[in-house]
């Protein structure tokens, strides 16, 4: 039986934070990738109709349009972001408890 000491703590840490910002960059990446699509195809229609849209009106429409429809299609994504930040948030506080817990302890 190995007793673990706090040096191993940040190693074991490392991937749940890992996981989290690769969840939450997938998440967003999708989601910009969303409004970067709806943008150019609002741009596309209108030079169908050979009309002239500004490229930060296109952008604005995108973003308005691609945020619902991003809730919907990436509800998945979305889930696995929030569940990764429960689990950090967990571990962070049986790390920060267990520290809290060493501190009274070796006070006495």
């Amino acid at each position: 039986m190995t007793k673990e000491t706090p040096a191993d703590e940040p190693a074991a840490a490392a991937p749940d934070l890992i996981g989290l910002i690769g969840a939450l960059l997938a998440y967003v990446g999708a989601r910009l990738l969303l409004v970067a699509l709806v943008t150019a195809a609002i741009m596309g229609i209108g030079s169908l109709v050979n009309q002239t849209v500004p490229l930060i009106v296109a952008v604005a429409f995108g973003f308005v349009i691609a945020f619902p429809i991003g809730m919907v299609l990436f509800k998945s994504l979305r889930t696995n972001v929030n569940t990764r930040i429960a689990e950090y948030d967990e571990a962070r506080a049986r790390r920060r408890d267990d520290l809290q817990g060493r501190l009274r302890g070796s006070g006495k």
